[in-house]
Formats: structure tokens, sequence, C-alpha cells
């Protein structure tokens, strides 16, 4: 009798283990469309070749953006990203691609826009490593 209560309480707690576990692996799945995707540039070319509507995100300064920057890129400072991301990117669901010189300030902007409700950001790094066409 003694064996059959604790076989009993083995089967509920692992019951109970397998229940916990569940429902943590839900809220990982929902959680997962609130961070950002870390990609290199070329996965983020061949995306971005692949699709019709995304934005392209330069997080660097006005200036270093004049010096030269990814064709059909947007900029908008990291430092200025909670303040204009709204207004210059209205839709928070279409994917936005994020770069800036060295990849620093692109984690910090990416950060941002999560923060801000985009639910499809990819940070790629920095200009430096971009092995595509820049034009001035």
């Amino acid at each position: 009798m003694y064996k059959k209560m604790i076989k009993r309480r083995i089967v509920s707690i692992v019951a109970a283990m397998v229940f916990l576990l569940a429902l943590s692996g839900c809220g990982a799945a929902e959680k997962e469309g609130s961070v950002y995707m870390n990609i290199n540039a070329e996965k983020a070319k061949e995306m971005m070749d692949g699709l019709e509507k995304f934005v392209l995100l330069d997080a660097r300064s006005e200036e270093e953006f004049s010096e030269g920057h990814i064709p059909g890129a947007t900029v908008i400072p990291h430092d200025e990203i909670e303040e204009r991301a709204e207004s210059e990117i209205p839709e928070k669901d279409v994917p936005v691609f994020v770069y800036c010189r060295s990849g620093r300030r692109s984690k910090i902007a990416a950060e941002a826009l999560v923060s801000l409700g985009y639910s499809e950001v990819y940070e790629f790094g920095g200009i430096i490593d971009w092995p595509y066409e820049i034009e001035k």
C-alpha cells in the first residue's frame, strides 16, 4: 500500500511538471515575436530580395548616412528611434531590417523598435560588413 501511495505521488508530480513545462513553452512562443532576430548581411539581402514590402533602417547619424548607405535605406539615428519610429514607420507588422556602422547602434535601435511594438525586426550588424552596393 505504501508503494502505491508513492507511485501515485510520483505520477502526480510528473504530470504537474509536464503541465508546467507545456505552459512555459506556450509563453515562450508568445514572446518570440517580441525579440529581434540577429542575422548576417547575406541573410538580410536574401530576405529583402524575396520581400515585396519591408523597411531598411540605417541607425547611424544623418552625416554618416550622407557619406554612404545601402540603397533604399531610411535613416533614423539610434538615439531618435523612440521619438521618430512610429511616425516614420507606421506599420508595426512590416519587416524592419536595421544596420549601422559596426552593429552596436543597430542592436540598440532593434531593441527600441521591439519595445515600441514592432513585431518583425532583423538586425544585421554594420555597413562595414555589407558586401553589396552602397550609394552616396
